[in-house]
């Protein structure tokens, strides 16, 4: 896959999609992680003479976290600590002139593109977006494996009409990813409360013989609990209202192809009255199942120091409150300081690592993803990156004489 770094960008218009969705509280931005990771490629591009136009949505329509583009374009340039230009429109005529009025290294952030109605409506992913702003632009750069897995128009829509590049932060994703891929004896700890996710990733490499041990936590754990047998107190509710009663069967299932892969906890943190009390995973009779206990820390922490991959995705349980985050706290230092290759991913985890402070570079990478790096890892075509690989035939690209790319004709 071909990535815009190794091609000369200056004075060439390029659009950069990138994922700059934030978590929101009270209508404000409370995190800047996906802003901070995309500066990277964007103030390179700026340093390298491109005029970047970029691309990117924020929540969904309908809900509380739908919004403008405005607060990340500050964001943006208070990161980079040069100009940004923002422009409260997509597709329109004043989109379409602030592109035209680029110069040389200026950087231009475009509106929200979810409030266009093609963006996850059009059945081909092309549609307006496409219409107006692809004969603007000279390449287009995908940033997010985070993005990759939807066939939406700012996606893969471009990549039948212009050169299309991995940028740096998806060419980096995708390398730590396939290391994974390529591994055998891998060692999965999943927490949080996507079920769905983690049980894709369970069926297939624990199926394939790769994974060396899945060790659970979080409201994962709680369900395993329960699957084989065990009374798991006032959590037995929140099985019942979060709809993962529902699941207990496939969990059975799993538990028994898969006998003593999936390491359930021995004892846990309940919370009884909001105070943490430890009980033992066989005598839990009332509470609710919060974190994992010091026993399981310990048998978790030694699986880890004897891995050579190790994936990470969800809390160990509620990080948020001190009482409840020793697991979840315990795990992450115990990855970070191993030598293992690790790979973490979601948005609780990056969450978590920025909560307890420590630093990124003693992992060997943090991914932006969730549900991508899912399918990702489990073998699944995600249609972002299948576009980058049919635009490289549908637009070789060579250099010419003087060292500048020339982009060729499409074959018929």
């Amino acid at each position: 896959m071909r990535k815009i770094a190794d091609y000369e960008v200056r004075g060439k218009k390029v659009l950069v999609r990138a994922d700059f969705n934030c978590p929101v509280k009270d209508g404000k931005l409370i995190g800047d992680t996906r802003i901070r990771a995309h500066a990277s490629t964007i103030g390179e591009l700026s340093d390298r003479g491109a005029r970047v136009i970029v691309l990117s949505h924020q929540g969904r329509r309908g809900r509380e976290d739908f919004m403008s583009l405005e607060e990340h374009s500050r964001l943006l340039h208070r990161i980079l600590k040069r100009d940004v230009i923002y422009v409260d429109d997509v597709i329109g005529a004043r989109a379409r002139h602030a592109i035209s009025a680029l110069t040389d290294g200026q950087i231009l952030v475009l509106d929200n593109v979810r409030h266009l109605k093609c963006e996850t409506e059009h059945p081909v992913g092309e549609g307006e977006l496409i219409f107006h702003i692809a004969p603007l632009a000279d390449y287009y750069v995908l940033d997010a494996l985070s993005v990759a897995h939807r066939k939406h128009s700012s996606v893969v829509g471009f990549a039948k009409r212009i050169p299309c590049f991995a940028g740096d932060i998806l060419a980096a994703e995708l390398d730590a990813v396939d290391k994974v891929r390529h591994g055998t004896d891998v060692t999965f700890i999943f927490g949080g409360s996507k079920v769905e996710d983690s049980f894709a990733v369970m069926k297939k490499w624990l199926a394939d013989g790769r994974a060396r041990e899945v060790l659970v936590g979080g409201a994962l754990s709680v369900l395993f609990l329960h699957a084989s047998g065990r009374h798991v107190g006032d959590s037995l509710a929140y099985l019942k209202d979060s709809g993962l009663m529902a699941k207990v069967p496939e969990a059975k299932d799993l538990l028994e192809r898969f006998d003593g892969k999936i390491v359930l906890p021995v004892d846990v943190g309940l919370s009884v009255g909001m105070k943490r009390q430890e009980a033992d995973a066989k005598d839990i009779k009332t509470g609710q199942i919060w974190d994992i206990g010091g026993k399981t820390i310990e048998r978790y922490k030694e699986a880890i120091n004897n891995s050579h991959y190790i994936v990470m995705n969800g809390p160990a349980g509620v990080y948020e409150l001190e009482d409840f985050a020793h697991g979840t706290k315990a795990l992450l230092e115990t990855v970070a300081n191993s030598d293992s290759f690790s790979l973490l991913g979601g948005g609780h985890t990056v969450s978590a690592i920025e909560r307890f402070g420590i630093d990124k570079k003693n992992f060997g990478y943090v991914s932006l993803s969730g549900k991508a790096l899912i399918e990702y890892m489990c073998g699944e075509s995600l249609p972002g990156l299948a576009a980058l690989e049919d635009n490289e035939l549908r637009f070789p690209l060579k250099h010419d004489r003087h060292g500048r790319v020339r982009a060729q004709e499409a074959p018929s």
